[in-house]
């Protein structure tokens, strides 16, 4: 039996089960087991309210009276708040116990969500944002550590197969889901609709999740320089990724300033980090091998999971013309394709090497991006659905064993303050993505821009020659006005087929990460058998 198994108590198991893993998830017993689906629940909320909000974001920003550069903060202060929660939520969880933190962060994230709703004015809206991250930012990685410390033997895979599930689910449905609340009722409902839910997974973690205890003796050895110093170092470092695209990096003073705030903050932070008596983020989890190449491999998961999410649906919008319905019937095959390969990666994960799944995983992934990598102008359902189905299979085939190959042979006492490190790199990659997205986009569209423009130049021969053949066409609805209308409509083509080029290098760029990083597999350790990991 594991370390991580024998830390469970005796009762987490059914009388007479001597094979824990061929009850699946019922081995650890009903009560329990409701417990961790309410948890995976609240998962799926906190991650599904930043996709949500991102779909509605121009509504928001029109009920609170805000220009377009404010509104995005709606988001940016979201963010910034959960990335500094979630590896704080390590030491939290030690401190007052999984049941105790998860139930304030789902209370917490429930409170902020119905202020909200209620905000009247932007700097409140902002406010509020930041308090749903930081308090809801703890349910996410205390998932993951959970997961380990409940599920004995062969059960652990089908929870890892759970959560993989719903964390790649939720940012691949809540654009829609977003748009379908906004249109029909309006965008304070994507803040109520967390009210209840978040009511009633407090209700069920507290009553049913009692699986450890809180140890209050380090609240009196809190390091608050440290917490300080991290504070500032994730949360510029956020700022500097997020809004660095909008304003050219470091040719913007703000930004500049924030990238100066991280690189002082930072060198602070690990400063505590290994001199200070009780850490408040344990980074010596990295001495572990599979642990450092697995939040690696996490940290790329981000930026194909939250990038690829981000891209497909921008250019459905931007270059085709579809709404958030239209985005999420197409989006839909995704998500399809990671509930058919759950059931397989669960099954697999009991008899065949982890290190196999994740090669698999990466490959087709990578593969699946390369596929989407030949978008034109007229690119719909057809033509994606089949890149955009492999691209969720292989998801599936990296999320899984990718947790049980970083969290899966370290020891009980470090799984709380790891599973928080490891959420962190998931989400600093995705927040990474998004940057080289923007940055990719910014930079790619305007040389394409440059060099379809040569193209067109009127010292090409056949140019003038379609220019007058549109002009005419023209003529007769729009009379003098052809000439620059045509210019005008040889423009916009001219932007539209860059976009379009840029978003294709953009999506080989993901490409290349995943296929270069599939070898790194080799370096892994091979993990021990189910239920019998931990130093």
């Amino acid at each position: 039996m594991s370390a991580a198994a024998s830390a469970i108590p005796a009762d987490a198991a059914p009388p007479g089960a001597t094979n824990p893993g061929a009850a699946g998830l019922m081995a650890i017993g009903g009560r329990r087991l409701a417990g961790f689906m309410a948890m995976v629940v609240g998962m799926f909320m906190a991650i599904l309210d930043i996709q949500i909000v991102s779909a509605s974001i121009a509504d928001i920003q029109a009920g609170l009276a805000a220009s377009p550069d404010e509104a995005s903060w709606v988001q940016t202060s979201y963010l910034i708040a959960e990335v500094v929660a979630i590896p704080l939520s390590g030491f939290l969880s030690r401190m007052l116990s999984t049941r105790v933190l998860f139930t304030i962060s789902a209370l917490g994230f429930t409170a902020f969500s119905l202020a909200c709703a209620f905000a009247t004015s932007l700097p409140l809206m902002i406010l509020f944002r930041a308090l749903q991250g930081f308090l809801g930012g703890a349910m996410i990685p205390t998932v993951f550590a959970t997961a380990f410390l409940l599920f004995p033997g062969a059960a652990r895979a089908k929870a890892a197969v759970l959560i993989g599930l719903t964390a790649t689910l939720a940012p691949t449905v809540g654009p829609t889901v977003g748009g379908l609340i906004t249109d029909a009722l309006s965008w304070h409902w994507l803040f109520l609709v967390n009210v209840p839910v978040g009511l009633a997974i407090a209700a069920v973690v507290w009553n049913t999740l009692d699986i450890d205890r809180g140890d209050p003796s380090l609240a009196r050895r809190f390091d608050w320089w440290g917490l300080g110093f991290m504070a500032l170092f994730l949360g510029s470092l956020e700022y500097v990724l997020e809004e660095g695209p909008r304003w050219q990096w470091l040719e913007d003073g703000t930004v500049a300033l924030f990238a100066a705030v991280c690189a002082a903050a930072g060198i602070g932070f690990f400063w505590r980090a290994f001199t200070a008596p009780q850490p408040i983020v344990e980074l010596r989890a990295y001495a572990d091998r599979n642990f450092a190449i697995g939040s690696l491999f996490g940290f790329i998961l981000g930026i194909g999971l939250y990038g690829s999410v981000y891209l497909v649906p921008l250019f459905l919008g931007r270059v085709r013309g579809y709404d958030s319905l239209q985005i999420g019937e197409t989006m839909f095959v995704t998500g399809l394709g990671m509930f058919l390969a759950a059931p397989v990666v669960g099954r697999l994960s009991r008899s065949v090497d982890l290190r196999m799944l994740l090669a698999f995983g990466m490959a087709s992934t990578g593969a699946a991006l390369w596929l989407t990598a030949n978008l034109t102008n007229q690119s719909a359902f057809a033509e994606l659905w089949f890149p955009l189905a492999l691209r969720g299979f292989g998801m599936m085939f990296v999320m899984v064993p990718v947790t049980n190959v970083a969290l899966g042979t370290l020891a009980p006492a470090v799984l709380k303050n790891a599973s928080g490190l490891y959420s962190l790199m998931r989400n600093l990659g995705g927040a990474f993505g998004l940057a080289l997205i923007n940055t990719v986009v910014t930079d790619r569209g305007a040389a394409h821009r440059l060099h379809l423009s040569e193209s067109v130049a009127s010292n090409r021969p056949e140019a003038p020659a379609a220019l007058r053949r549109m002009a005419d066409v023209l003529a007769a609805r729009l009379g003098e006005n052809a000439d620059l209308a045509a210019l005008a409509r040889v423009r916009a083509t001219v932007q539209r087929e860059a976009l379009v080029l840029a978003y294709n290098d953009v999506l080989l760029v993901m490409a290349a990460l995943f296929l270069l990083a599939t070898p790194l597999v080799l370096l892994l350790a091979k993990p021990r058998a189910e239920g019998d990991g931990g130093h």
